[in-house]
């Protein structure tokens, strides 16, 4: 394999595993602004929350990968409907400052907190051995957690779009997107409908949070430094969207890592630029609502 086919594969192959984990964090953040029309600034707490808890079980308990991630998704996601009920329905109906004040306060509540029970240093997973070696594909091998992840995440992902596209449940989310108060007069119980939808979305980023702890390293500055992606994943799908967010994510994964690879001097400048560009001609996304 040549020098520049081999570049090229590469770029693709770990430009879609980012992406992946993106995706996965992006998508109940792009469902959830676009059905409540709420601005969670706070939404990559959760996926940080999600890879503490992943790595603490395995690392100190020697818990499974698997079983430390369907927990560390499930805790979260119960956290979550208390923080809902609790707080974030107080917020429904304030302007978008009062949301964005009230979530970046709960992104500096949260730094704190795990800063103080895990301290400043970004927690190492430590990955079992069956994902520590290479995958050979026949023409070149490739990193065997990198082909998990993308694997298990495209299973996700095709079950979150059946569980939207096939069930009542996602019958009734699409309703309450397209028109809240459509949905609401033909008996849709919406309250009920933001707190699972909430908590779907805060369990996936929790669970997008631990896959990718080896990609996007866990640490006290994660929901700060990782909620420019995050937003630029949804604000480029399109709110409310599945589709939106699957195609941006890729966009910007296999982008972001194109840029730092061949032009590392740049970092990811041609990447916002390309953002910027992209909002100019098409404000509401490439599938959100005109």
């Amino acid at each position: 394999m040549s020098g520049f086919i081999s570049a090229v594969v590469s770029i693709l192959f770990h430009g879609t595993a980012y992406a992946m984990i993106l995706y996965i964090v992006s998508v109940g953040l792009s469902v959830t602004m676009g059905l409540m029309g709420f601005v969670n600034l706070a939404h990559g707490a959760f996926a940080m929350a999600g890879g503490y808890v992943t790595v603490t079980l395995m690392n100190r308990y020697g818990v499974p990968f698997a079983l430390a991630l369907l927990f560390a998704a499930a805790l979260v996601a119960l956290v979550s409907v208390v923080l809902e009920r609790g707080l974030y329905r107080h917020l429904y109906g304030a302007g978008e400052l009062e949301q964005v004040l009230f979530t970046i306060g709960l992104v500096f509540m949260s730094v704190a907190l795990v800063r103080e029970i895990w301290g400043p240093i970004p927690q190492p997973i430590k990955l079992p051995e069956a994902l520590s070696g290479q995958v050979d594909l026949g023409f070149r091998s490739f990193p065997t957690y990198r082909a998990v992840l993308i694997g298990v995440s495209l299973v996700l992902i095709v079950a979150l779009w059946l569980g939207i596209e096939r069930t009542a449940f996602g019958a009734k989310l699409r309703a309450a997107v397209d028109n809240r108060r459509m949905a609401e007069s033909i008996g849709i119980d919406t309250s009920r409908l933001f707190t699972l939808t909430f908590a779907l979305g805060s369990g996936l980023a929790a669970f997008g949070g631990g896959l990718g702890a080896d990609i996007l390293a866990i640490y006290p500055g994660y929901a700060f430094e990782y909620l420019v992606y995050f937003l630029m994943v949804v604000s480029i799908g399109g709110l409310g969207s599945i589709r939106g967010p699957f195609v941006a994510a890729l966009l910007l994964g296999i982008g972001d890592t194109a840029c730092k690879y061949l032009v590392p001097e740049l970092g990811a400048f041609f990447v916002y630029a390309a953002m910027i560009g992209l909002l100019l001609w098409r404000p509401q996304g490439l599938f959100g609502r005109a």
